[in-house]
């Protein structure tokens, strides 16, 4: 059964009018203005840790579809692992109304992504290698209304004494193994938005993902306020997700970061043009 919540006013229920007067009120900081028509879906990110590292230019565009191109920093390519889970996660309805649907208000979350280029726009965003999910129905609604290449995980995660966040995932219904098992924390300083021009804003300030679907490049616009970063530590023991796509990560620590929360705002897909 789906649930309304508030229909009145925003749509989305009091508890959230102020959140999204702020969000969505905000753009000084986007690279280009906000999509046109309404968005189609809201959520919060929590925990989440930025795990990257720099590989060739070369290898990372044989990767990519035709219509992308890899959008590099100091002359590499970038690839991310980044683990998480959502709640608060509304779609709109009819109207100004919001349901949510049960067993897909809150679960876990794993990308495997990199940076790319439209060859169309030249607008800068995120490509999606692979995003695990421990919510059957998420997964079902993401591949068939977004295109995107979700799978199926068990995934867990836990708060250790010393305030890490354990988390584990394990695919699903592949005949490859895929695991991730890490433990990491934010270091606790203030959380900063990055600035401009620097490895940090590159690999974080993007406000829309690409994905292929059916011979053409589509393009799925989202907004948020700045990334509240800060220093991280990890200890990631597995991570079988690049090599399970084809990329062979460099022999050295990756470059980390980590933030606490960040509300979301999802617009449908479009013909990247």
């Amino acid at each position: 059964m789906l649930r309304i919540l508030d229909p009145g006013g925003f749509g989305c229920g009091r508890i959230y009018a102020c959140i999204m007067l702020n969000v969505l009120s905000a753009v000084s900081h986007r690279p280009y203005e906000l999509p046109a028509g309404r968005w189609r879906m809201a959520q919060r990110w929590n925990d989440l840790l930025f795990a990257h590292w720099p590989i060739s230019v070369d290898a990372m565009a044989r990767l990519l579809p035709p219509g992308l191109e890899v959008d590099s920093f100091d002359g590499f390519a970038w690839v991310g692992v980044v683990p998480f889970w959502m709640d608060q996660v509304r779609t709109r309805a009819v109207g100004e109304g919001c349901v949510t649907v049960p067993g897909t208000a809150s679960f876990c979350e794993l990308n495997l992504r990199t940076y790319v280029r439209s060859r169309v726009t030249g607008l800068r965003g995120v490509y999606f290698f692979s995003l695990d999910a421990a919510s059957a129905l998420a997964v079902l609604g993401a591949r068939t209304l977004f295109h995107l290449p979700y799978f199926l995980a068990s995934m867990q995660r836990r708060i250790a004494q010393n305030g890490a966040i354990e988390y584990t995932s394990r695919r699903l219904l592949t005949a490859r193994s895929v695991r991730f098992e890490a433990s990491y924390r934010g270091l606790g300083t203030v959380a900063e938005p990055s600035v401009t021009g620097t490895l940090e804003h590159f690999l974080t300030e993007r406000y829309c993902l690409y994905t292929p679907h059916g011979g053409r490049v589509l393009v799925g616009h989202i907004h948020h306020l700045p990334w509240p970063l800060e220093p991280a530590e990890a200890e990631i023991r597995i991570n079988e997700l690049p090599a399970a796509h084809g990329i062979a990560l460099p022999d050295r620590a990756p470059l980390l970061h980590f933030a606490r929360e960040l509300h979301v705002y999802i617009w449908s897909l479009r013909e990247d043009r």
